[in-house]
């Protein structure tokens, strides 16, 4: 087996069993108050998946001084307040950091 067939299976498994869960949940079966607890996870998991993107290195280890990822997710931190804007803050994150690594 391939490791483009193991990579297809692997992804359509976990397509499957996350639709299917999607699929077969109906949205009267939840109250007003479980939707206003439910609208909270995404901002609650982006974190724990940008973290480590920003503060771990290629090798694995937690890097803080000289890392031009930690400024460049405060200009885009700064930029999304502002402007409320998703697309200024990928833009401006990716801008900046762009910038610090090949300008700077």
């Amino acid at each position: 087996m391939s490791n483009w067939t193991l990579i297809i299976y692997c992804g359509l498994i976990t397509y499957l069993t996350r639709f299917t869960m999607i699929a077969l949940i109906k949205k009267e079966m939840f109250n007003d108050r479980i939707r206003e607890i439910l609208s909270f996870v995404p901002s609650a998991i982006f974190p724990a998946i940008i973290f480590p993107a920003i503060f771990i290195n290629e090798i694995g280890l937690f890097q803080i001084e000289e890392n031009p990822k930690i400024l460049a997710a405060i200009i885009a931190m700064v930029i999304g307040i502002l402007s409320r804007s998703i697309i200024a803050t990928i833009f401006s994150g990716l801008i900046s950091y762009w910038f610090l690594i090949f300008v700077v």
